[in-house]
């Protein structure tokens, strides 16, 4: 068993859950620590006691088990260290994380973008960088992680029709998602997340470059991050967070700032992201079909009162899902399909040309 200070390690997020699995673990050394990661570089490691970060190593033995798992050491995990003769922090073990908000890359690789989240911020501008599709992406990985999502909209002081994206975004998203929209760089504004920063709390920062969300990380915290403007020709950010890192909040709680994102391929199978677009689901359970697709089946229940652009968005994350599930073979196999339809198409093509 491993001896820890509960309430110390609260300001950093501890919660019952992990600090009952950590009491689980078979650990006799008195000098073991449960430390939790709040950065992760290319080539460093740092990890937080409850009062300050120390840098560490992870044990090679440990990082095989974890690879071999297709995980990583991640921030916002719970760890346990010890040093060794030479005053080197080693990571020796690692906890199983309660919630994992995680990305597959265009290669297919899992990459975990931030462990034991409460809540995950949607940062959103509604100048330039407003995406409700992109934002509705955002929404359903959130969701399939098991983490409970609240939109921040931002630059709503030099956006143009803020209350018709407003009314956009309402008429869209899940009724039972929180929509906020507040300056990032103003205390007063930024104190209807309260709800969300009690202590013990563990919120992340996802969204665009240049969407606000290191303004947001140094309203909430003591931390100042750099911060940067948009590029004057299409109102893209300009990338100034190149690493998750973990901050404490004066509320008690701690919020994990990740650089920007555009794109996201779900780490979700299509069950799983289909269950996020709750309305799409309970309108398509009376559609006249069990097998409907929503496209030109009669009956269908969905078309016309879904909106267009979030019904293709919808379809667009269940084949990239239907993508990520399938083996080498069968993407072979499914490759070899198209390349004989498209050699058809092509045939038939060739021959009315001829008639």
């Amino acid at each position: 068993m491993i001896a820890f200070d509960f309430a110390q390690l609260r300001l950093i997020g501890l919660q019952q859950a992990i600090a009952g699995a950590a009491t689980q673990l078979d650990i006799s050394s008195p000098a073991a620590q449960l430390l939790r990661v709040s950065a992760v570089h290319r080539d460093s490691i740092l990890v937080h006691d409850g009062t300050q970060e120390h840098p560490a190593q992870v044990l090679p033995r440990l990082l095989y088990a974890l690879l071999a798992q297709d995980t990583i050491v991640t921030v916002g995990d719970w760890v346990v260290a010890e040093h060794d003769g030479h005053d080197t922090l080693w990571i020796t073990a690692h906890l199983s994380p309660v919630t994992q908000i995680s990305r597959r890359g265009n290669d297919g690789r899992r990459q975990v973008l931030a462990s034991n989240v409460d809540t995950a911020l949607l940062v959103m501008g509604l100048d330039g960088d407003f995406n409700p599709r992109r934002l509705e992406r955002y929404l359903a990985i959130v969701l399939a992680a098991q983490v409970s999502p609240v939109v921040v909209l931002s630059k709503a002081d030099v956006a143009d029709d803020v209350p018709g994206k407003l009314a956009q975004l309402k008429q869209r998203l899940p009724p039972h998602v929180p929509l906020l929209a507040i300056d990032t760089r103003h205390a007063y504004d930024v104190a209807i997340l309260e709800p969300w920063l009690g202590t013990g709390q563990t919120l992340v920062l996802l969204g665009s470059s240049g969407a606000g969300k290191s303004s947001l990380t140094n309203t909430l915290s003591a931390t100042q991050q750099a911060t940067n403007g948009v590029r004057h020709g299409d109102g893209r950010g300009r990338h100034t967070t190149t690493a998750r890192s973990l901050h404490l909040c004066a509320s008690g709680a701690c919020i994990i700032d990740t650089p920007g994102l555009r794109s996201w391929q779900a780490d979700a199978d299509a069950q799983t992201l289909a269950a996020t677009f709750n309305d799409i689901a309970a309108l398509a359970s009376t559609c006249q079909f069990r097998d409907c697709q929503h496209a030109s089946e009669p009956g269908c229940q969905v078309r016309g009162a879904v909106d267009a652009d979030r019904l293709r968005n919808y379809h667009k994350l269940l084949r990239d899902a239907r993508r990520g599930e399938e083996t080498p073979l069968e993407r072979i196999a499914a490759r070899a399909k198209w390349k004989t339809i498209l050699k058809a198409g092509q045939e038939r093509s060739r021959q009315k040309r001829q008639e």
